[in-house]
């Protein structure tokens, strides 16, 4: 039975991403939509990518330093882990995780309110195809900016790594941009990236299919909002799972 209805909402999901990918009707109008969710979900967010990400790259920084590093270890550990966890995981995966949160529930809230009040009804009756109108900006548009926001993660982690030092003097500057520079490989970097691409995807298409299938009233749109969350981070743990053993 849950394999039927996982089968039966997979099948809804793929046919409503058809109607998305369809090529929009009118490009100044998408360019003005895409522009408009650019900002509303990616640089609307930029605040709590920076904020969380400082503190998240000091805390790393503090607890190598104190309970793993040792008197056989070098002084520059604390630094090189903290840039291996930021570069590899947290400014791409848990950031991504944190902001299907935000980002996610704002989506499916927003087309389960046009779907409940008929908006979406009314764009079929004037002939527009809402599915690309709606939901093909919001996932160009969170595809876009999500990379931005994942440089913006790893330079506050380290900014708040480096606080650690000028400020709480737990590592001196010097052993922690010793540590950050040890074996730097670029392709870590755009691995991230790469994984960032794939997250903002499915955090976009999942918010809206959920949404944009709402069948009910108020409280439906609150329950809409809070599966979208739980799907995207399901969906983001299981393909990290998957991308981090094909691109390593």
């Amino acid at each position: 039975m849950i394999l039927l209805k996982f089968l039966h909402a997979f099948g809804r999901y793929l046919i409503l991403m058809g109607r998305t990918f369809s090529r929009p009707e009118r490009l100044r109008m998408f360019m003005k939509q895409y522009v408009k969710e650019m900002v509303q979900l990616g640089v609307d967010s930029i605040g709590i990518v920076l904020l969380i990400s400082f503190f998240i790259g000091a805390v790393i920084c503090i607890q190598i330093k104190l309970n793993i590093q040792s008197p056989w270890m070098p002084h520059w550990v604390s630094g090189y882990v903290t840039r291996e966890i930021m570069l590899l995981e947290f400014s791409s995966s848990i950031m991504c995780l944190i902001l299907s949160g935000k980002v996610g529930s704002n989506i499916a809230s927003e087309l389960g309110t046009m779907r409940t009040t008929q908006q979406i009804d009314a764009l079929e009756i004037m002939g527009v195809n809402p599915a690309s109108f709606l939901i093909l900006p919001k996932i160009v548009g969170l595809i876009t900016i999500m990379p931005l926001l994942v440089v913006f993660s790893t330079v506050s982690g380290i900014v708040g790594a480096y606080a650690t030092a000028y400020i709480g003097h737990i590592i001196t500057p010097s052993d922690l941009t010793a540590g950050l520079q040890h074996m730097f490989e670029p392709w870590f970097f755009w691995m991230g990236v790469v994984k960032s691409l794939f997250f903002a995807f499915i955090i976009a298409s999942v918010s809206s299919f959920y949404g944009y299938t709402v069948e009910g009233g108020s409280i439906e749109v609150g329950k809409a909002s809070t599966n979208a969350v739980v799907s995207c981070s399901m969906l983001i743990l299981f393909s990290d799972l998957f991308l981090t053993q094909i691109l390593s």
